[in-house]
């Protein structure tokens, strides 16, 4: 792991949404399906296990059957005909992932979601859906839990039938998340004093958008090796909010929670520190703002980036 090559993975992404845009665009990576599907398990561990959350809760909510489970669980859906069952692993060689695969080889409907066309995940794979992120040479999966996003959600889109076109959507992330790298030094230093408490940084995020507060936690714990969680906002009022009392709580919230204004009133009444991303908040310490962050999908292929590059920044430049 290097952090001044994970500030450059982080750079690159605009580009990087672009080539996976203009792929879309020309091959269906999706295109060996098998059929019919009548339900989908997706698989993963970390940042994948994050994605697949997202992606399941939207099949659901589209009337498909659909979990994303740890694969590191003993106990699953057994393999049977209906059953699509997607590994996510962008390095293709995760330990769990493939001890989980083990029940549905053979089956003719284990798909591979990876970066890593040539790994193990691919090997036992029916069908192999490459997510072209390029190589993270910083080590840590940023632009490949972005891709795994738009995948996903095109994905949605042939399951429903849903006009929605990742293509397009891939390319607005990239135009919001150049917005952000462009503009950082008018808005990252300011994120950094706020999110730079004792204790740690914690991200709220609406369930459709839970991974957002999910990696953006994990890029803290996993770059700079500092204290962060991650939680649901409706949820947070039920587990998190005790925390806010006893410490000097920095949390980063990502809006859009019909639950939004309780996890506020207990912040400013326990005079937290808030940092909002993508939405005006009221008594917020400070916003920040992006081109097309008043569309859901392109916040949630985009937000993450702000605990990135504070990651990023504590990363290079430890005290």
């Amino acid at each position: 792991m290097d952090p001044r090559l994970f500030l450059a993975d982080l750079e690159a992404k605009p580009e990087s949404l672009r080539e996976l845009a203009a792929t879309l665009t020309r091959d269906d990576l999706w295109g060996g399906l098998p059929d019919p599907v009548d339900r989908v398990l997706l698989l993963g561990m970390g940042s994948s296990r994050y994605a697949a959350e997202m992606a399941a809760l939207r099949l659901r909510a589209a009337g498909i059957d659909a979990v994303a489970e740890y694969a590191s669980t003993t106990v699953s859906y057994p393999a049977r005909p209906g059953t699509l069952v997607i590994a996510i692993s962008a390095t293709g060689t995760s330990v769990e992932t493939l001890d989980a695969t083990s029940r549905y080889q053979g089956s003719g409907r284990l798909v591979a979601l990876t970066n890593a066309p040539e790994s193990p995940l691919a090997d036992i794979a029916d069908l192999v859906v490459p997510m072209q992120a390029g190589t993270e040479r910083g080590g840590v999966a940023c632009r490949t839990f972005q891709h795994t996003l738009v995948l996903l959600l095109d994905l949605l889109a042939r399951l429903t039938g849903a006009r929605r076109d990742a293509a397009a959507l891939a390319r607005r992330a990239a135009d919001a998340t150049e917005d952000l790298l462009a503009r950082r030094d008018a808005w990252l230093p300011r994120a950094i004093e706020l999110l730079d408490g004792p204790h740690g940084v914690y991200a709220l995020a609406p369930a459709e958008r839970l991974s957002s507060a999910l990696q953006s936690a994990l890029m803290v714990r996993e770059g700079p090796r500092r204290p962060a969680d991650g939680c649901e906002t409706g949820d947070w009022s039920h587990v998190d909010v005790y925390l806010a009392k006893t410490l000097d709580y920095r949390a980063l919230l990502f809006p859009g929670s019909r639950y939004d204004a309780a996890a506020l009133e207990w912040l400013k009444l326990r005079k937290s520190t808030v940092l909002a991303v993508g939405a005006e908040v009221p008594d917020a310490a400070a916003v920040i703002r992006y081109a097309g962050d008043d569309d859901e999908d392109v916040r949630l292929l985009t937000e993450t980036l702000v605990a990135e590059l504070v990651a990023a920044h504590w990363w290079t430049s430890p005290e």
